[in-house]
């Protein structure tokens, strides 16, 4: 079953040509990338890369929505190291994704970082649309 938005709350649009040797802008101008493939030692990122820091930057914000609820208090220099991975799968007929988070949360004990952790990865969005379709490994560092 398809998860239908109750109500949209923000809309990001972005422009690319040239897929991943192109570039890509978003239409408010404030990301505007240089795109290379993996590897290629060209200039630019890649969709991975970008991947990662969003699927990170989401999930801290997803910690930070649910400390309050469970009365955690994400530390203020709280990181993510992502990790996105490229390779076939379905015996090279596709290719697909995987990504591992280590998550630094100092000064947490291990229950508080646990909890925290697996509360937000119900709530983030990335977790959600990632969630039965690719492996996603969260490491507490």
């Amino acid at each position: 079953m398809v998860k239908q938005l109750d109500k949209v709350l923000y809309t990001a649009q972005a422009h690319t040509i040239g897929g991943r040797e192109g570039a890509g802008k978003s239409s408010d101008g404030a990301l505007d990338v240089k795109l290379s493939s993996p590897g290629s030692g060209k200039p630019g990122t890649n969709p991975e890369q970008l991947f990662g820091v969003g699927y990170s930057a989401c999930f801290i914000g997803a910690m930070r929505a649910v400390a309050p609820k469970i009365g955690v208090k994400v530390p203020d220099d709280v990181a993510i190291d992502a990790s996105v991975s490229l390779g076939p799968t379905d015996g090279g007929a596709a290719y697909g994704i995987s990504v591992k988070l280590a998550i630094s949360l100092p000064g947490l004990d291990a229950a508080q970082k646990k909890q925290l952790v697996d509360a937000a990865h119900l709530v983030c969005p990335y977790s959600n649309a990632t969630r039965g379709n690719i492996e996603v490994a969260l490491d507490v560092v």
